[in-house]
């Protein structure tokens, strides 16, 4: 049988970023910026798709909280939650 649940080679890179902005331990009143998440992908030299979620964060200042919760809902709406991972 085949499922719908199909991952791609990137599944998790987005909480890879995440997690390389917000490094553990870390306060979690700290922020970032659009322009911080941005760099930081091209860094990581995301895929098209990936690069599109980032690129559709609106411009503002984000704490890990809300970085993710932007983050998955851009996911949600493109029905790519389960192909890339939510981040958390």
């Amino acid at each position: 049988m085949f499922g719908w649940d199909v991952r791609s080679e990137d599944y998790g890179e987005l909480q890879r970023l995440v997690d390389a902005i917000f490094v553990p331990g870390i306060s979690s009143a700290a922020t970032c910026s659009k322009l911080d998440v941005v760099t930081r992908a091209e860094i990581f030299d995301l895929s098209a798709d990936l690069a599109e979620v980032v690129e559709a964060l609106p411009s503002r200042t984000y704490t890990r909280q809300r970085l993710c919760d932007q983050i998955n809902s851009i996911l949600v709406g493109h029905g790519w939650a389960s192909l890339y991972g939510t981040v958390e």
